[in-house]
């Protein structure tokens, strides 16, 4: 289990590390090329890039750390520094459609004229890059809430390009400078529910909740008809980072019960239907006392 988790971060944090190093190429060029024809559109443009390579950073040097060891302050190591490299990516992308949506009122307002033509270039140059990304990316996002946040901020920026290039193309055709804040809200609109979602998540783990994947009354049930059950409480499950997931419980034998056949049963049943392996266990004789159950 620990070796899988540990090659499939491997092979993410070098997925990452090729698109943030495409990303980085892509934002200089984008930079250049704007002050080169002063259009103030790829400059902006640009701005909106440079959160997103800050965002690919910070993903890639949250999943250094979290290899780091475990220690006696942090006896979970540093995992959780995922969780909240996922949420720092959710509300930057949340702030980048926010203020997508206000500037694209702005525009309807009053359209600024538009360098359209070095705007298409460079917006068809970027799509090319974001769509490698994209690619790149696609294959670990379902792995790690870190690896979600970076997709999608790549995912954006694909989108984004695909809006400049139709909004370029209206612009330099038939010179309709609405094209461009009317695609912006549409792309800002598009981005904000999945990344509403993503923080969502995010919140969840941080907070502790249960595991959206995890059925805590399925949970009640198997460890209910392990051999030697009578009673289970104080039933918790939360995930320590995207992947690993850890459950404590108090359980109390039968009459006759034993406690090391029991702990097998119910380790392996945990891991066995519900790929729970992080598991802490009290065993308590018939004889004590029911406390509070939480879950």
């Amino acid at each position: 289990m620990h070796d899988h988790a540990d090659n499939a971060r491997g092979r993410n944090r070098r997925r990452l590390a090729l698109v943030l190093g495409l990303t980085s190429v892509y934002l200089l060029v984008e930079v250049a090329a704007g002050f080169l024809t002063h259009s103030l559109a790829l400059l902006a443009d640009a701005g909106h890039m440079l959160t997103d390579v800050a965002g690919l950073a910070l993903a890639w040097i949250a999943m250094r750390f979290s290899e780091r060891p475990a220690t006696p302050e942090r006896t979970y190591g540093f995992h959780r520094v995922e969780i909240l490299a996922a949420l720092a990516n959710a509300v930057v992308l949340i702030g980048i459609a926010v203020l997508v949506l206000v500037e694209a009122v702005e525009r309807l307002r009053n359209p600024p004229a538009v360098a359209s033509g070095p705007m298409l270039v460079v917006a068809i140059a970027g799509l090319a890059v974001n769509l490698a990304g994209v690619a790149i990316l696609h294959g670990g996002h379902r792995d790690s809430l870190n690896m979600k946040g970076a997709y999608f901020e790549v995912l954006s920026d694909a989108l984004t390009s695909v809006g400049v290039i139709v909004a370029s193309l209206v612009m330099l055709t038939t010179g309709w400078y609405y094209a461009d804040p009317i695609l912006s809200a549409a792309i800002g609109l598009f981005i904000l529910p999945r990344t509403w979602k993503l923080l969502q998540e995010a919140v969840g783990v941080l907070l502790e909740g249960t595991p959206a994947n995890v059925n805590l009354a399925a949970v009640r049930e198997a460890l209910l008809a392990v051999p030697g059950v009578a009673a289970v409480h104080d039933l918790h499950v939360w995930t320590v980072t995207s992947g690993m997931n850890a459950l404590s419980t108090h359980v109390v034998l039968c009459a006759g019960g034993r406690h090391d056949p029991v702990l097998d049963g119910i380790r392996r049943r945990l891991a066995e239907g519900f790929e729970i392996h992080h598991v802490t266990v009290q065993v308590e004789g018939s004889g004590c006392p029911d406390e509070e159950t939480h879950a």
